[in-house]
């Protein structure tokens, strides 16, 4: 019985695993896509320190991801609701992680971020 169970785990994660690498859809971006490009980056928000480098590989991989309007709207507005229940100090080090990384983003990551005045 444990031995299915264990099974039947292993399975669901090569599942996950498996439709996380898969392409962006033709229908868009998805907050669940935004989550686990940054979810590298969440012990650094929320603790500090270093910036891991999965870190600022996933948010390279986000930017790289979103490439119509749409998509970084999108994108920001996952940021957006994810930034709303931040404390000052996680929301300062998140709106650092673009210059820590090297990567430009054509928004800011804040909760006041006006996600429709992206292109």
């Amino acid at each position: 019985m444990a031995r299915i169970a264990i099974t039947t785990v292993i399975v669901v994660v090569v599942a996950v695993a498996m439709v996380a690498r898969l392409p962006i859809k033709a229908t868009g971006m998805t907050c669940g896509e935004v989550d686990l490009d940054l979810l590298p980056c969440l012990s650094y928000i929320q603790n500090g320190g270093d910036v891991p480098p999965d870190c600022c590989n996933g948010l390279s991989n986000l930017v790289a991801a979103a490439k119509t309007t749409d998509d970084r709207r999108t994108a920001c507005n996952c940021l957006k609701s994810l930034a709303s229940g931040a404390s000052n100090d996680e929301l300062n080090r998140a709106a650092g992680l673009p210059d820590k990384c090297n990567i430009s983003l054509p928004y800011k990551l804040s909760p006041s971020t006006d996600c429709s005045k992206i292109n």
